[in-house]
């Protein structure tokens, strides 16, 4: 099994394909065993791509301590040394842009280009949705049902009713490709702690001095990730432009144009 060995926690990863190099950082309660994955996606098909669960997740060492955005932070470039990379492309999913704008603060040297998708800079007037206010012992189910007018706007309650077999095919997928491992004390405190990090992340004041050439991938329905926090990162970083796609805080699978873009934007020399 691919661990790393030089790095503060031991580091479960997995990397495939040929080409520029990127880092994906997954988004929250992110686990590689979760099938099909960033790896089975375009991505790998034009690049080399690494990916790992994050501290306290998945196959990855779980500490006893508290974790802080810049831990995870340093995690994805201690990965990259473990790699042998001295820098890559950075793309950032949800809580992986966060991770992924801490990390361009902290490790600017790293990143070749960055992309953020259905992310935000934080703080109290751009933090995404509150996800650590859920209650912790909420039912699988009853979070799924919760969170989806939430990640997809249009997915309302008069929605819901009038795609019964809809919502019952998207929560019978979701609740399958969970690991019984999530289910455990460990993976729970784990996740509850990343959550914690995440209600602290606030990198506002400090956009401007990410120069890198930055792609901003938003979903037009993402009421997780809101539209205004994608407008404010654009104007606040110096070297980005925003691309929507259709789709909510899942658009990278609901719109099949958003993998092809990415990959375009890294590849593309003229950029």
């Amino acid at each position: 099994m691919p661990f790393t060995s030089k790095t503060d926690i031991k580091i479960y990863y997995e990397s495939a394909g040929e080409g520029p190099r990127i880092l994906y950082i997954s988004g929250t309660g992110g686990d590689l065993r979760a099938k099909p994955n960033v790896l089975d996606g375009p991505i790998r098909e034009t690049n080399c791509l690494a990916a790992y669960d994050q501290r306290g997740l998945g196959q990855t060492e779980k500490p006893n301590t508290k974790f802080t955005m810049a831990q995870y932070a340093d995690d994805a470039a201690e990965l990259m040394d473990e790699l042998g990379w001295q820098d890559a492309h950075v793309v950032g999913v949800s809580f992986g842009g966060m991770v992924a704008q801490n990390m361009a603060l902290r490790h600017p040297e790293k990143i070749n280009k960055l992309v953020l998708c259905c992310t935000s800079p934080g703080g109290k007037e751009m933090a995404s949705y509150p996800l650590h206010e859920i209650p912790a012992d909420m039912d699988h189910r009853e979070r799924l049902l919760k969170m989806m007018p939430i990640s997809d706007t249009r997915r309302d309650e008069a929605w819901q009713r009038a795609n019964q077999d809809r919502v019952k095919k998207i929560i019978s997928v979701t609740l399958n490709m969970r690991h019984a491992d999530q289910d455990l004390p460990e993976f729970k405190e784990g996740y509850r702690k990343q959550l914690e990090a995440r209600s602290q992340h606030d990198v506002v004041e400090n956009l401007p001095n990410i120069k890198m050439p930055t792609l901003i991938c938003a979903g037009r329905y993402d009421g997780v990730a809101p539209a205004k926090n994608q407008l404010a990162m654009c104007d606040l970083l110096p070297n980005a432009r925003l691309q929507w796609f259709e789709g909510g805080h899942m658009f990278l699978i609901q719109d099949k144009s958003a993998g092809p873009a990415i990959v375009s934007f890294l590849n593309d020399n003229e950029l």
